[in-house]
């Protein structure tokens, strides 16, 4: 279990920090390969992707309910009633996380005619990476934006402590 309140949110944005940073790494290493044919496994290098994943609220709330008995009260007659809730109710970023595993594409890049090349066939033809420059950025940019919510994120929350230390 880990601390409670404002500690929450630091973690929560700074596991968004990390895992936007990796995929940044592996965008910029895909960019520096985009002409690499020959690697030390053989063949063009191959495009990586950063696969997130993370915790699914819908599956933590069932679960919630499976295991909390005790009424559950409702403001208002006509709300869908939830059976029942056991327990304290612990802080909800307590089983939050965000898992990162970086992945091999199996996109085949072009086939170029160029027999002067010295990763080229016995046809004059050599395989690029399948990589898309224009992709790349794109992508490079969506995680500078994530990078940058989760940014603002921390320092709402740091913030916020600062101010509870002046009451």
């Amino acid at each position: 279990m880990s601390e409670p309140g404002i500690h929450a949110g630091l973690r929560i944005s700074a596991a968004g920090l990390s895992a936007q940073r990796l995929k940044m790494n592996v965008i910029s290493q895909n960019i520096a390969n985009a002409e690499t044919t020959r690697t030390d496994e053989g063949g063009p290098y191959r495009r990586r992707m950063v696969r997130f994943t993370g915790t699914d609220f819908a599956v933590r709330l069932a679960e919630r309910q499976r295991s909390t008995s005790g009424p559950l009260s409702v403001t208002h007659g006509k709300h869908y009633p939830i059976a029942t809730i056991r327990g304290p109710l612990s802080d909800p970023a307590d089983d939050i996380s965000v898992r990162t595993e970086v992945v091999a594409t199996d996109a085949l890049g072009p086939l170029v005619h160029d027999p002067t090349h010295p990763d080229a066939d016995a046809d004059g033809y050599v395989r690029y990476p399948a990589v898309n420059i224009v992709l790349e950025m794109t992508d490079m940019l969506e995680a500078t934006r994530a990078y940058e919510a989760n940014a603002t994120a921390l320092e709402a929350a740091k913030n916020m402590a600062l101010r509870a230390l002046e009451i």
